[in-house]
């Protein structure tokens, strides 16, 4: 799994500045730029370090600037824009950069002034980390590299002024660290706001300077500027790393950003481990271990050995499989920048997160991580960045556990995996349903004639949950069409496990039958009201939200799951029609629009400020998850013929052609619903990623 980017694709700033790359350690800390290496948003750096994973993310370590020196010739490495007094100024560095490679490390190779310098980031996995290997190869006189990292202490999703450096980070706090005997060589330092983190970056193979000039300033980053923000930076700079290679020689160093945090509770006397010892080759170990290990989760999702997407998608997986303190245990980051875990799309992505690249004992452990929190018969919506309670509003994340513990069954279906659901999920799923059952909280309930209602006033419980002070943009209160077919899905998903432990306990399994038949008996009537309510005979689909009053026969794609899902009402023609409909007028490649083109609603741009974005989040902007459900519809009612599977087969072009395009080697979590689609929102999503190779999963079956 690699992908590489050569000059002739590197040179032109502004055709690469919306190339991004991503890495992650697996606590929810993360790395990221753009391919030229010029940053482009806030959520970018080298280190954006979890101070309590997998949340409270803060850039500490922004970038390393370089500059080749050989006699009285400078050679400035740094890419980069800045504002300046009447226009922007660009250091396009990126001149001289011959090629950009992505691996499971990024990796940039610069030459000039007969000098190579090769720069490989990596982060290392359960820690807050950073490594970099820098070798310089001259085929010229005596020469040099001068490294100057950029430092910060700043939540991942905020800016810094010089004024806040200067609060947050005054020079005084910078300690230098040197060990001459082992030749180490960096600073280290404690943000005034936080004196539990210490903040270091050590170095071998290179000598350290004081720097007088400590403040890089407005720096300058395109992505907000598009979003109409003020989309300014500052950072500091307070050493200058000088690395000399003879004549015709190569040298080496690595360089170690490292993140502690100190939990000493109550009065006792705050004290720090002692720095690591960085030899020159540190940084080159830490790179081959990590191609080591991606080696490992590709082998271990036990795909083909050609099947280069399915490699990249498994690759691609890992990044959102993370720890969570608070529970010990395994959670998923629904998107990369700026999300946490969210429940809805945790059950989503979980199955081809976890179970298609065969990590079924993170699966279990991220079951067990949600029941832990299920409260009035409701999986958390979200656990916020700050550390704070989760949130709860939303209706059908619940509904999407019973999926994701069925498709575990389904993938690992052991008497161990039984008797683990018996005994530590099913009693959750039994909450879940009474509570669904007697009604619970944000007006979740069910109704009169089996169907269940969600959501009034300004609640926002459906995934098109966008609301705008008290404008919710898309209320779908009422009886929406995918919580009913979630609803219906959970009721014979129940069944079905309840039957399966009865056949494996030994623990009354008359109980177990009886609730099965419960709910058997229940999902008769679900699918009788749902056929008779939710069919829109004049379009040829269903109804996206019934109540009592009115049918929104809005043309949107919640419909799909009425067909993808494991257990489904419509007869067979009603499901090939409302796949012909969303294949004709939401199918756009990259995902499917969230409304009809022909709406006067539509807005086919998700650009500009926060408001205009939320206007258009679910008025018309494609979603790269969608794609998982449709792919699978088709399949269903394509009968799986060879002619259904070559057809499904070209639907994953425009995915592989997004890989380079966006977040190199994942896939983004919106599009817009116009030409030519352009990736916006979390360039690394979660639903998206797993969705699609869940569904390229189905093609080998």
């Amino acid at each position: 799994m690699s992908f590489e980017f050569v000059f002739d694709k590197l040179n032109n700033y502004r055709n690469c500045i919306n190339k991004e790359w991503v890495l992650t350690n697996g606590i929810g800390g993360y790395a990221g730029s753009t391919i030229i290496g010029a940053h482009s948003r806030t959520h970018q750096g080298y280190l954006i370090a979890s101070l309590h994973p997998p949340v409270e993310r803060y850039l500490v370590f922004s970038k390393t600037n370089e500059r080749l020196v050989c006699s009285s010739r400078i050679y400035d490495l740094t890419t980069a824009q800045h504002k300046g007094p009447y226009t922007s100024e660009f250091n396009q560095g990126n001149m001289h950069l011959k090629s950009f490679k992505y691996d499971g490390n990024i990796t940039f190779v610069y030459e000039a002034g007969g000098m190579r310098l090769t720069k490989t980031i990596s982060l290392v996995q359960g820690k807050n980390q950073c490594t970099i290997a820098y070798t310089l190869e001259n085929n010229g006189p005596a020469a040099g590299v001068v490294i100057t990292p950029l430092m910060n202490y700043r939540d991942h999703g905020e800016h810094m002024t010089v004024e806040d450096l200067r609060w947050e980070l005054p020079e005084e706090v910078f300690k230098e660290y040197r060990n001459e005997e082992v030749g180490n060589v960096g600073f280290y330092y404690t943000p005034v706001s936080n004196s539990k983190v210490r903040v270091s970056l050590i170095a071998a193979g290179c000598e350290m300077v004081k720097r007088n000039n400590i403040y890089d300033e407005n720096m300058e980053l395109q992505f907000e500027l598009d979003n109409e923000a003020d989309g300014l930076d500052c950072h500091l700079k307070p050493y200058d790393f000088v690395m000399e290679v003879d004549a015709g020689g190569v040298a080496k160093s690595s360089f170690v950003c490292t993140v502690e945090i100190n939990d000493s509770k109550g009065k006792k006397k705050e004290t720090w481990k002692p720095f690591p010892v960085i030899e020159k080759d540190t940084a080159f170990i830490e790179v081959e271990k990590n191609k080591k290990r991606i080696e490992e989760l590709i082998e271990k999702a036990g795909f083909e050995e050609d099947d280069e997407l399915a490699q990249i998608l498994t690759v691609a997986a890992d990044q959102f499989i993370v720890d969570r303190k608070s529970t010990g245990r395994k959670t998923i980051i629904a998107g990369y920048p700026w999300f946490t875990d969210w429940g809805r799309d945790t059950m989503i992505s979980f199955t081809g997160l976890c179970l298609e690249t065969g990590r079924f004992e993170d699966a279990k452990s991220i079951l067990l991580s949600f029941a832990q929190y299920i409260k009035n018969g409701l999986v958390p919506n979200m656990f916020p960045d700050g550390g704070q309670e989760p949130l709860y509003n939303t209706a059908d994340a619940s509904l999407w556990y019973f999926y994701a513990v069925y498709n575990y069954l389904k993938y690992v279906d052991t008497d161990e995996a039984w008797k683990f659901v018996e005994d530590e999920i099913y009693p959750g799923l039994q909450e879940i349903m009474g509570a669904y059952r007697k009604g619970t909280l944000f007006s979740i309930g069910m109704d009169d004639d089996a169907l269940m209602r969600a959501g009034g006033g300004l609640d926002q419980v459906t995934w098109m949950d966008v609301r705008i002070g008290d404008e919710v943009v898309t209320p779908r209160h009422g009886k929406p069409v995918e919580i009913n077919a979630l609803w219906y899905n959970a009721l014979m998903t129940m069944e079905e496990i309840s039957r399966g432990i009865a056949r494996r306990t030994h623990n009354k399994p008359e109980n177990y039958l009886a609730y099965a038949g419960g709910c058997s008996q229940l999902a008769i009537w679900v699918k009788e009201a749902f056929n008779s309510e939710f069919w829109y005979e004049e379009g040829g689909y269903l109804y996206d939200v019934v109540d009592d009053e009115s049918k929104d026969a809005t043309l949107r794609p919640n419909q799909i799951f009425a067909v993808s899902l494991p257990f489904t009402m419509l007869d067979p023609e009603k499901e090939k029609s409302v796949v012909r409909v969303v294949k004709d007028r939401l199918y756009v490649g990259v995902g499917l629009r969230s409304l009809d083109a022909s709406d006067e609603q539509y807005h086919g741009i998700y650009q500009g400020a926060l408001e205009k974005r939320d206007h258009a989040y679910h008025q018309g902007t494609a979603w790269g998850f969608l794609l998982g459900a449709f792919i699978e519809a088709y399949l269903k009612t394509g009968g799986h013929s060879a002619q259904t599977i070559e057809e499904a087969k070209a639907m994953f072009e425009p995915v592989e052609k997004h890989l380079v395009e966006g977040c190199i080697g994942t896939i983004s979590e919106i599009f817009d619903g116009d030409e030519p689609h352009t990736a916006r929102g979390c360039y690394a999503q979660a639903w998206s990623v797993g969705e699609v190779l869940r569904a390229y999963a189905l093609l080998k079956e």
